[in-house]
């Protein structure tokens, strides 16, 4: 059974998941496994230390007590962006990818949030099609963010919790 739970940044459950996604993110990238290197660079680069308390949140699907999935929420004004959203390969095409943004979703109507919008890449064909079939529209570029090739936002409607 598939359970999801905020985890602080600094607990171990969320230091391995998010760098088995870093892992993922960056072997896709390269097109071969990181090397150590690597990963401890990208791990520097993309902070993950505020999505807790009043400005985000760490989700993480949890089976049998170990982590097998994650999504960051970052709350930004009225707006919220997602982070990190990642499965473990083996646990791929369960739906935990759609349980996690739900959760995520739910957390940010808990906060007011209007919107939710995210960056990607194209090459992560798996996780744009999940958003597409979430509601997630193809927006143009909020950032300008060196990895990603593809934004997208979801609007909630008024008074909907």
């Amino acid at each position: 059974m598939i359970t999801i739970e905020t985890a602080a940044p600094t607990t171990a459950i969320a230091a391995d998941i998010v760098r088995e996604y870093m892992a993922d993110v960056a072997a896709r990238w390269y097109q071969r496994p990181a090397t150590d290197d690597e990963l401890s660079q990208a791990l520097q680069d993309e902070p993950y230390g505020d999505l807790q308390g009043s400005t985000g949140a760490l989700l993480v699907a949890v089976e049998g007590g170990r982590p097998v999935g994650c999504v960051g929420v970052r709350f930004l004004d009225s707006v919220a962006e997602l982070t990190k959203v990642f499965t473990v390969p083996s646990h791929r095409g369960r739906g935990i990818g759609s349980q996690l943004l739900h959760a995520a979703e739910q957390v940010c109507r808990q906060r007011s949030m209007s919107t939710v919008r995210l960056d990607t890449r194209a090459a992560l064909a798996e996780a744009c099609a999940m958003y597409e079939r979430n509601g997630y529209e193809r927006v143009a570029p909020f950032n300008d963010e060196p990895y990603s090739d593809r934004w997208y936002s979801k609007t909630f409607a008024a008074g909907v919790r």
